[in-house]
């Protein structure tokens, strides 16, 4: 016989020693070492300031199209759609998002229905059969049916959001990682087309340098033959030829190697681009403008960031998970069903006695799980994950200096390209002249055809050199859009996540 005052004592005695073994065991966790920091974007007013454009704009989404060449956004918009890297990405998004969905059934309870039919028969031998010696050797069914079973656990911690929060996280990530994918590809495909343009037109120049070499090796010949010469002007003739025919195969080398560049950036074989720069119109911008309050924009703006941003808040979460795991696991199951056993020799009785009132079953069953000890496990993941923040971390900040040395390095390249270019323009403009006057000088007799020729091949060079420069300012747009964030904007970045995982 137990008398009610005992009972209770005892009950308060468990109680009490079940929430000390439950608040105990929290102290277990290890302090670590202190959290890697985020860095502040720092200032760029000093090197803004030495730019002369003054910024005022970030760029639009589909940047390309400021260049007005229609074979440039043929070629992007095909790659937006075929390009492997960037549909591997869009699976990345997708995997990402769908374990959001499986970390937030975490959240919920789970529901579900079982049934089961088991055909046993009892051991002459066994337990049961000495207990109940009238069944030894009989054949038995079992049935089982459990329309509503329930298991859910209670997330005092946290850790069950905390989950789901970092993998809301993840996915954020992976969303800001396509639309770099997506940035770094149109951005390569530009660089790419502007160089094959510039090639196109540097072989249209060397292609009009080799049959002036070609005219003057003839008249060197021929002055030879008739005796006006000696053979040294020949030989000299001769190696210049060879040298700008020579020059004209390199350079068509070059240009197969950007149409096949751009065919496998556009998802396409080599033989979709054996026909570009057919329109090699471009326009190049005046002035590229980027806003004022740069450092700070780039957070929204840059896709990069925004993804390692992303991923130290996520990492910060998983802290949070592993601290949880020292903590006491709560949960509770429970079942409403009904269940009936009978002799195999009575098994048509089996539903009948299965569905009958008295056949009800039900339970349920709270539980409790302390990590007393582990060997290490626990310490050693937390370690990890403290590990693993502080490298998503430093991976931000790092990140974070090299985009603000990608937008000055751009811009310091717009600006030089843009002053060469015109310097470069003034230097033709003088060689131009000459070679007017050598044409007067042939119209007067003063000089020959050779010399009109030689004049014109000074010219030329500097022609093939400006489409260099050209092509250059042109990369150094690009360049610059690029580490303008492309047109890239995510709002929510401006409410920067600071999560420190000491602080958890």
């Amino acid at each position: 016989m137990t008398f009610p005052g005992i009972a209770t004592s005892r009950l308060r005695t468990g109680l009490g020693i079940a929430g000390a073994l439950l608040f105990g065991s929290c102290a277990w966790i290890p302090p670590g070492n202190p959290p890697a920091e985020l860095l502040e974007p720092p200032e760029m007013r000093e090197t803004l300031a030495e730019v002369e454009s003054r910024l005022q704009q970030w760029p639009e989404d589909r940047w390309w199209t400021q260049f007005s060449n229609q074979e440039l956004n043929d070629l992007i918009d095909s790659a937006l759609k075929d390009n492997p890297g960037l549909k591997r990405a869009s699976a990345r998004l997708r995997e990402a998002e769908a374990l959001v969905k499986v970390e937030g059934a975490r959240l919920l309870p789970f529901l579900e229905a079982d049934a089961s039919l088991t055909h046993e028969r009892i051991s002459q031998h066994g337990v049961f059969a000495v207990l109940n010696p009238k069944v030894a050797g009989d054949k038995i069914l079992l049935g089982i049916v459990n329309p509503l079973s329930f298991r859910y656990e209670f997330d005092f911690w946290g850790k069950n959001r905390a989950t789901v929060e970092a993998a809301l996280g993840q996915a954020a990530a992976e969303e800001a990682e396509k639309a770099d994918v997506r940035l770094r590809l149109t951005a390569a495909m530009a660089r790419s087309y502007f160089k094959g343009q510039a090639l196109q037109q540097q072989l249209d120049i060397v292609k009009t340098l080799v049959a002036i070499r070609r005219d003057l090796k003839t008249l060197a010949e021929t002055r030879f033959r008739l005796g006006l010469d000696n053979e040294q002007p020949v030989k000299i003739a001769v190696a210049d030829y060879e040298a700008a025919f020579k020059r004209q195969a390199g350079l068509r080398d070059q240009l197969d190697v950007q149409r096949h560049v751009l065919a496998r950036l556009a998802g396409q074989g080599p033989d979709y681009s054996l026909h570009l720069f057919a329109k090699p119109a471009v326009v190049i911008p005046e002035q590229i403008t980027a806003p004022d309050h740069l450092s700070i924009g780039l957070l929204v703006r840059r896709p990069d960031l925004a993804a390692a941003l992303y991923r130290a808040d996520a990492a910060a979460r998983l802290v949070k998970v592993a601290k949880t795991q020292f903590y006491p696991t709560i949960d509770l199951t429970a079942f409403v069903g009904f269940n009936a056993l009978t002799l195999m020799k009575h098994a048509d009785k089996l539903s009948n006695l299965l569905f009958s009132g008295q056949s009800n079953s039900y339970g349920f069953a709270p539980g409790l799980r302390m990590p007393w000890f582990e060997g290490g496990r626990l310490r050693g993941e937390l370690a990890a994950q403290r590990a693993e923040y502080d490298s998503a971390v430093e991976l931000y900040n790092e990140t974070l200096l090299d985009a603000m040395r990608d937008v000055a390095d751009s811009l310091s390249a717009w600006q030089s390209t843009r002053e060469m270019i015109e310097s470069h323009k003034r230097l033709m403009a003088s060689l131009g002249e000459d070679v007017q006057l050598a044409k007067v000088r042939l119209i007067t007799g003063l000089d020959d055809d050779r010399e009109v020729l030689r004049h014109r091949q000074p010219v030329l060079e500097q022609e093939y050199a400006l489409r260099a420069l050209e092509s250059d300012q042109l990369v150094a747009a690009v360049d610059l859009i690029e580490a303008l964030g492309g047109g890239y904007k995510n709002q929510d970045i401006e409410k920067r996540p600071h999560h420190n995982p000491s602080a958890q």
